[in-house]
This record gives structure tokens, C-alpha cells and sequence, in this order.
């Protein structure tokens, strides 16, 4: 609870805490959770406002998260209006859900007792060392998520209490041990069969396209031969590291920026404190009253604080460790209780009352770790290629300007902001929308490469700032438009392409005759020889098996294992054709008792989504919604 004392925002998550709690933490940060705001409503659900606040907080999470997993591509992605707005909105719809779910459960009476949360908590392997609870563990883990324990507490209530909700609705959905065991039966069930592959490419000596079929397939599939309007490039960029190298510092310089910067390094003074809390209640006097008696109790001799605390402090997170709080420096806490912790002279004292807005508080200092300077020889290459890197950023901000008006002032060229830059000139190849070279490969550089502007009016682009320290400016090259390829320039492509349907064809209705014969009887040796194809043998195929070709598994466990029912003609995803004789099935009579319960588990979390998904569908189809436009 303590940890909200802290002043200033901890600012949106920079990731969701994965594995942590009951159900995911799907797209809310906890902006929500760390005061009220008085930002204006994006929505209303019922009444309840979702303020603008709250989306910028959970598409800021959901973000980040994307970020990490997925890297640049993301931003790239979010560089496009027309997605980023789209995004936004399945986040707002998100959120509806969420308000949705949140007040049928507070509508149903739902609630989570303080104990119920704290056991939750202590149950989290995330919070936890060598299988017990660790309560510096806890702290630094939720603290790197925006959280602090009274926020993070209040965030498991919201959370177990919807998951009360979800485990009603879905405590019904169930399955019969009988059809898990036949749904298990039928997936462990093996099969063999015999396979003969025919390849279209030994019909295709037979083939005869006429220049009539040409014409008709190039007129019938025109756009298949339209061309993409391409572009080649030329550009010129600056980045603050291709200026790094044009910078240079004195050894005086850097000794200087060391003692002007000294506390950047050196380490806060920390001071390890454990506490008791009695908060004011109803009536503030009494409370005093009884942390005046808790202090001469933890004062007197022999007396256990942590013991002491355990029993009396209403802090229930810190009260499990005996009140401890780990370490603390100033700057992170109000100033009423990090003047109290700082004036404690020695280890082992205790402070007298502190008020706060919680309540009183009683300190026991039980560790310090004075401050420590790192010496500068240790620090010289780092504060030497910061200082590097600062004036190639000043040199980098100062040519921008200069870039800027070079490229407006010649607009059919780039020397001069190559003259300017003092950076070369380069040109890319040629390239369509879709496929950028990764030199270029820029939201900035894709929202002008095809423009009006560049195409037909042959400016230069503005400056575009691609990143904090890469600017570019560009201008297309040469241009292709999109045409229509000339019959002449696709043919062989089309007598390629019909040569390969009509041997297809032609391998099809074989395999059909082929087919036939087996149905009938007949030896089909002699056929199969003419065409010197094989028969394969397939014994024992597993039904998600790779052993044949997928197309050849479906036709195996479709067929069934009676006469005249037992062969397929399949075509295969290259262009072949499959036959497919089913000559036995093995059953599985008996299923291990792990996978009945693993396979019932999974369809019932299967079912249960699904009910979960309905419900919510059903809250928001009877719901007053607003979403208010800007």
C-alpha cells in the first residue's frame, strides 16, 4: 500500500506483466488505477465514462507490447493514419468490453476479500525466490510496470473479481468422457494405404495449344499482365552517426563534463526501512491514540518489530515481511515520510509518528548504503562517446535547416543538398509500392515516393525526418507507370500456363480410367508400367502425420475401409494428381487417462471462450454506448 505515496506518475506500461496474474492483462494499463482524471470521455458504457486518457494509456501499452515482439515493423505500421485510428478503435472496443464485464460482476454482487488478494499475490511465481515470496521481488517487478502495491492490489480485485464472473458462466461447460475418448480414438487412429503419384508433367509431350487459346486466355486474364507503376530514387541522408566521426573532444573536455555531472555519478544514499501503518479509520483521534500505544510497544525492550508490524499494520503486503519496504532514496517518496526515514540517525532507531494521507506510520531504519562516486577513469570512454555523439547531434539539428532550404531553393536536383550535407548521392533500382528497398524503407519515404509532386512535377521532397537522428530528402529518379503487357511479351508465360492445365487434365482423367479399373478389379500393372509410375505402400499413417502429402491424407482418412469406397483421385497442391487405395484401419481401442483429461480440459477452455465471448456479445448488443467523436 505504502508505495502510492510516491510522488509523480510512473507514466503508461512499457509491457504487460506476462504470467502474472489469473486471466491476461489484454490491452488496460493503469492509468485507471493510479488516481482520478480529468481527461475528457471517449466513451460511455452505461453511463460510465472511458476518457480519452484511458485509450492513450491502453493503446500505449498494447504498443509497446507489440513493439517488443514484433520490433521496427510496428513502428513503421503505427506511422500510418488510417491504422493507427483503426487501432485505436479496437481498443476503445476493448476497453467497452472490459466496462462491460466489470459492472455486470459489480451488478452480481461479485466481491474479492483483501485476504483472498494477498494470497493470490504470494501465489504469483514472478514474486517469488526459491519457491517463497519475495517481497523486493514483488516490488521491483510491479514498480517496472507503472504499479504500486495499493495500485497493483486494486488492479487484482478488478481482475479476480471478472474471473469470478467468468467462472460462473463458464462453471457448466463440460464434456462427456465418452466423446473425448471417441474424438481421442479417431486422433490416434492409424491407416494404411497404397499411393500412386502422377505427375502432370509426363502428359505435357501430348499437349497442343493453338494460337486461338493464346488470344482467349490473354484477353480473358488481362489484368494479370498489368505491370505495377515503379520508381527509382535518389537520395541523400544524414545521421547523427555519420557525423561522429567529423567531432572530436579533448581530454580536458571530458574531465570537465565529469565534475560538472558528478552526481550523474554517483549512487543515492539508501536507506532500508520497515514500517507499521495505522490508518485513520473513521475516526482520526483513535487512530493516533493506537499508534502511540503500537510505538511504545515496538520501543520497549526486547520488543519484535516484524512481529510487531505482522500483527498490527495495516499495510497487508509489508506486514507479511515484517513491515520491510527494501531500500528507498529521496525523490521517490512524499515528503513527510522521506523526511522522517532520512532523519534517523542509526541503524536499528525508530522515528516517532508520521502522518501521511494513509494514516500514521511508525519507521525502524534497518539498513544504510552511503553514497558512492565511480571514479572517472572508469567512466572516460563512456562519457567520451557520449560527448561525441552530442555534438554530432548539435552539428545534425544545425544542418537541418540548411538541408531544408536547399532541397526548396533547387528543387531538380539534390547537389546542392548533397553540397550542403556534405553526403553523397545514391540511387536505388527500380521498385513497386510494395516492395521498398531497405534503404528507403520508410513511412516518411512511401507517403511522397509516388507522388504527384515527384512523378510528374519532378520536385525534390521536403525534409523528411525518418527517425530522432536520420533526416533524408529524395526524389524520384526515373518513373515507370503501369501498363498493360503486350501479347507478344507474355505469350510464352501463357503457353506455359495453359500447357500446364491441359496436362493436368490430361493426368486427371488417367488417374479417373485408372480409378476405374481398381473398382472394377482389374490388373492395372501394365498401365502403370507404360508410364513407368510406381505404387507406394503406406503403412500405418498417422492422421497428423507428414509421412504423405496433406491432400493424400485427407483422401486417407475420408475414405472408409469398404469396397467401392476405398479409392480417391486427389490433386496435389503442385499439380499432380494422387490416387489413394485405403486397404486397413488400426484402431485404438484404449486412450491413456492423461490425455482424456488434457483433451477434456481443452474443450472445455474451448467452450468456455466461447461462452465467455457470447456473453459479452450479448452485454454490449443490450447496452447504451456512446462513443463520442472528435
Amino acid at each position: 500500500m505504502l508505495e502510492r505515496i510516491r510522488e509523480g506518475s510512473q507514466g503508461p506500461l512499457a509491457m504487460t506483466i506476462v504470467g502474472l496474474i489469473i486471466i491476461s492483462f489484454a490491452v488496460t494499463g493503469v492509468g485507471s488505477y493510479l488516481g482520478g482524471s480529468t481527461s475528457e470521455a471517449a466513451a460511455t458504457v452505461n453511463g460510465e465514462e472511458i476518457t480519452v486518457q484511458d485509450v492513450e494509456v491502453a493503446y500505449q501499452n498494447q504498443r509497446a507490447r507489440m513493439e517488443q515482439q514484433f520490433g521496427e515493423q510496428v513502428a513503421a505500421a503505427f506511422a500510418n493514419e488510417a491504422y493507427l485510428a483503426d487501432f485505436k478503435g479496437q481498443v476503445l472496443d476493448q476497453l467497452i468490453s472490459e466496462k462491460l464485464v466489470e459492472q455486470k460482476a459489480e451488478e452480481m454482487g461479485l466481491r474479492v476479500s483483501d485476504e483472498q488478494i494477498k494470497n493470490a499475490i504470494f501465489a504469483i511465481d514472478a514474486f517469488k525466490i526459491a519457491g517463497q515470496f519475495d517481497n523486493e521481488t514483488f516490488k521491483a517487478t510491479i514498480q517496472r510496470q507503472g504499479f504500486t502495491p495499493a495500485s497493483f492490489r486494486d488492479y487484482m480485485r478488478k481482475q479476480m473479481t471478472t474471473e469470478q464472473l467468468s467462472s460462473t458462466l463458464n462453471s457448466s461447460s463440460f464434456s462427456l468422457e465418452q466423446e473425448v475418448a471417441n474424438i481421442l480414438k479417431l486422433q490416434q487412429q492409424t491407416r494404411s494405404a497404397k499411393t500412386i503419384v502422377v505427375k502432370a508433367a509426363d502428359f505435357a509431350t501430348d499437349v497442343e495449344i493453338s494460337d486461338e487459346e493464346i488470344d482467349t486466355y490473354y484477353q480473358a486474364n488481362l489484368s494479370d499482365f498489368d505491370t505495377q507503376e515503379q520508381v527509382k530514387l535518389a537520395y541523400v541522408s544524414v545521421s547523427v552517426d555519420d557525423l561522429i566521426a567529423n567531432e572530436s573532444v579533448t581530454p580536458e573536455e571530458v574531465l570537465s563534463n565529469y565534475q560538472e555531472n558528478i552526481r550523474a555519478y554517483q549512487t543515492d544514499e539508501e536507506r532500508r526501512v520497515s514500517h507499521i501503518l495505522i490508518e485513520f479509520g473513521d475516526d482520526e483521534a483513535d487512530a493516533k491514540a493506537k499508534a502511540e500505544e503500537v510505538l511504545a510497544s515496538v520501543k520497549a525492550d526486547d520488543a519484535d518489530f516484524a512481529a510487531i508490524a505482522e500483527q498490527e499494520s495495516a499495510d497487508i503486503v509489508s506486514a507479511e515481511v515484517g513491515g520491510d519496504l527494501d531500500y528507498i532514496v529521496r525523490g521517490d517518496w512524499s515528503a513527510s515520510f522521506e523526511d522522517a526515514v532520512f532523519a534517523i540517525e542509526n541503524t536499528g532507531d525508530i522515528s516517532p509518528l508520521v502522518k501521511t494521507e494513509f494514516g500514521y506510520h511508525i519507521i525502524k531504519l534497518t539498513d544504510l548504503k552511503p553514497q558512492v562516486t565511480t571514479p572517472f577513469e572508469d567512466v572516460e570512454a563512456e562519457i567520451t562517446e557520449f560527448m561525441l555523439k552530442d555534438k554530432a547531434t548539435e552539428t545534425y539539428f544545425g544542418l537541418q535547416e540548411a538541408i531544408a532550404s536547399a532541397a526548396f531553393e533547387s528543387p531538380d536536383s539534390l547537389e546542392r543538398v548533397s553540397n550542403v550535407a556534405n553526403r553523397p548521392i545514391i540511387e536505388t533500382a527500380f521498385f513497386a509500392s510494395n516492395a521498398y528497398p531497405a534503404s528507403v524503407d520508410y513511412p516518411q519515404v512511401a507517403n511522397v515516393a509516388f507522388s504527384t509532386e515527384l512523378i510528374e512535377d519532378g520536385l525534390n521532397s521536403e525534409l523528411l525526418t525518418l527517425n530522432d537522428e536520420k533526416i533524408m530528402v529524395v526524389r524520384v529518379k526515373e518513373h515507370k507507370p503501369q501498363r498493360t503487357l503486350s501479347l507478344e511479351e507474355v505469350k510464352a508465360t501463357i503457353v506455359s500456363r495453359l500447357s500446364a492445365e491441359k496436362s493436368q487434365e490430361a493426368a486427371l482423367a488417367w488417374a479417373e480410367e485408372i480409378k476405374v479399373s481398381l473398382l472394377a478389379g482389374e490388373d492395372i500393372s501394365e498401365k502403370l508400367s507404360e508410364k513407368s509410375i510406381d505404387v507406394q505402400v503406406n503403412e500405418n499413417i498417422a492422421r497428423f502425420g507428414a509421412d504423405v502429402p496433406q491432400e493424400v491424407s485427407k483422401a486417407i482418412f475420408s475414405l472408409a475401409p469398404v469396397d467401392q469406397q476405398n479409392i480417391s483421385v486427389v490433386t496435389l497442391n503442385n499439380g499432380d494428381i494422387g490416387i489413394v487405395e485405403l486397404e486397413s484401419v488400426t484402431p485404438v481401442n484404449d486412450v491413456e487417462a492423461e490425455e482424456l483429461t488434457a483433451t477434456s480440459d481443452g474443450l472445455a477452455n474451448n467452450f468456455s471462450r466461447q461462452s465467455f465471448d457470447n456473453f459479452v456479445a450479448a452485454l454490449l448488443s443490450e447496452a447504451e454506448i456512446e462513443k463520442i467523436q472528435r
